[in-house]
């Protein structure tokens, strides 16, 4: 249920189909964010589910800055029925140092 930084670069490089699911605050993302993704804070997850419900079959990608929100998001997906999605391991702090150096770090 793990995926790693570059294993997800990969599947955007070769045109992958996948929610890439930003779970971290506004302010973040306002600070630092991954070009492709769709931000749904943590804090907003329940409410807004049904906005992924378009992806519920379909893979999903869900990070964060380090990994333990992430996680949890995953978690609770999958227990509402979503049975394709990953946590990107090390979130966009790991992103940073492994894929794309311009990507700032907090």
């Amino acid at each position: 249920m793990e995926i790693d930084c570059p294993s997800v670069k990969a599947k955007q490089d070769a045109v992958e189909a996948f929610l890439f699911l930003d779970v971290r605050e506004q302010d973040e993302f306002d600070f630092a964010s991954l070009s492709g993704s769709t931000l749904i804070p943590m804090s907003e997850i329940q409410e807004r589910v049904s906005e992924l419900e378009p992806h519920k079959d379909k893979a999903i990608v869900v990070f964060c800055h380090h990994g333990g929100r992430s996680t949890q998001v995953m978690m609770w997906l999958a227990q509402q029925g979503y049975e394709n999605v990953k946590n990107m391991t090390g979130g966009i702090d790991a992103w940073s140092q492994l894929v794309d150096s311009t990507v700032p770090r907090y």
